[in-house]
């Protein structure tokens, strides 16, 4: 997963300090950039720095409590971290109101609602566009060569982010033809798909049950991610979602078995379906290929699984999808039973 806001916290910083030594001699300010690291590392208050560099360190303080620290926490721990987050998201507008990824990330609890977050994100997309692409153009002014490129790109990200959460919020609103639609036109924006979004296009379309525009989504991932073929787990589910809807259960199982040799550990969290909470930077960092990214396919897929009613408590798609791997996978589906009466006994 491509956002990394420390990395990009580094990135900014790399960029203002080198062009800081521009001007100097070249030996010395070879010398001090070597240093770098070990400065942003140790002191990095003392590097130089605009109050937008400032309030986008605060979003990563804020990203790391709401995203990563929350979610594991107790719940008295939880209050703190949620006051922490929004505390950090707050100043950061309050040094630089052009925040846009603060800005987001506070609406998720401004909002009264889902839908109303959705509205506000739609509203908002064309000014934060426009303001992150005055921000490319003075960026393009200031740097040139491969500096240039990047810096334009760090300029983007705020509205790339932007686009992502509107059409993940879409998605769960039910608003399926304006989650392509963000996501089509966060991939015009960003043909190399920094955030993913091909993942949410896939089950938009899979809720749309256009399966002929999941398949030429499958054949733009040569373009669009070629250094990873179209095995990922959103995908795969898509096509599982489509097969089973068309009653073509020969098909749907055989997605299924695709989906368990991709992830060859993922049967247990096929059986389980858990829900995650979002990530409020971007969608939560996971490996490549790992059972923590089926997990968080599963999660976000929950609008597929959870459609229709069944006997069990779950969608349609989701209870076959439990029971087909409990077949395949008995020892999984026994730890699955153990987990859950776990659980039943640890909640109050």
């Amino acid at each position: 997963m491509a956002h990394n806001p420390q990395r990009e916290d580094y990135q900014r910083l790399s960029l203002r300090f080198a062009r800081e030594l521009d001007a100097g001699d070249p030996g010395a300010a070879t010398r001090a950039y070597a240093g770098f690291a070990r400065r942003f590392a140790q002191d990095r208050d003392g590097l130089p720095q605009t109050d937008a560099d400032r309030a986008f360190h605060l979003v990563v303080l804020a990203t790391e409590a709401i995203d990563y620290q929350l979610p594991f926490a107790s719940d008295e721990q939880a209050q703190d971290l949620i006051r922490r987050g929004r505390d950090l998201l707050g100043e950061a507008l309050s040094l630089d109101p052009s925040c846009h990824d603060a800005r987001r990330m506070l609406s998720s609890s401004e909002t009264p609602s889902l839908e109303a977050r959705y509205r506000f994100l739609a509203d908002g997309a064309d000014q934060v566009r426009a303001s992150c692409e005055r921000a490319r153009a003075e960026q393009a002014a200031s740097f040139d060569g491969e500096r240039r490129a990047l810096a334009a790109d760090i300029a983007m990200r705020p509205y790339w982010r932007w686009m992502a959460s509107l059409a993940e919020e879409a998605l769960i609103c039910g608003h399926n033809h304006a989650a392509a639609e963000a996501a089509e036109a966060l991939l015009s924006s960003d043909p190399r798909d920094t955030s993913d979004v091909r993942f949410t296009l896939a089950y938009a379309l899979a809720k749309l049950e256009d399966e002929p525009g999941l398949a030429a989504l499958e054949r733009r991932y040569a373009l669009i991610s070629p250094l990873r073929g179209p095995d990922d787990a959103w995908l795969l589910l898509a096509k599982v979602a489509l097969a089973h809807r068309r009653l073509d259960l020969g098909a749907a199982r055989r997605g299924l078995a695709r989906l368990l040799d991709a992830y060859p550990s993922g049967a247990l969290a096929l059986i389980r379906q858990a829900e995650l909470p979002d990530g409020e930077f971007a969608r939560l960092r996971v490996s490549a290929g790992s059972e923590d990214e089926l997990i968080l396919a599963i999660s976000e897929g929950i609008v597929l699984l959870q459609e229709g009613n069944d006997r069990a408590g779950r969608g349609a798609l989701g209870s076959w999808v439990a029971g087909e791997v409990s077949r395949i996978s008995p020892d999984a589906a026994r730890e699955a039973a153990r987990v859950s009466r776990q659980e039943g006994v640890q909640r109050p």
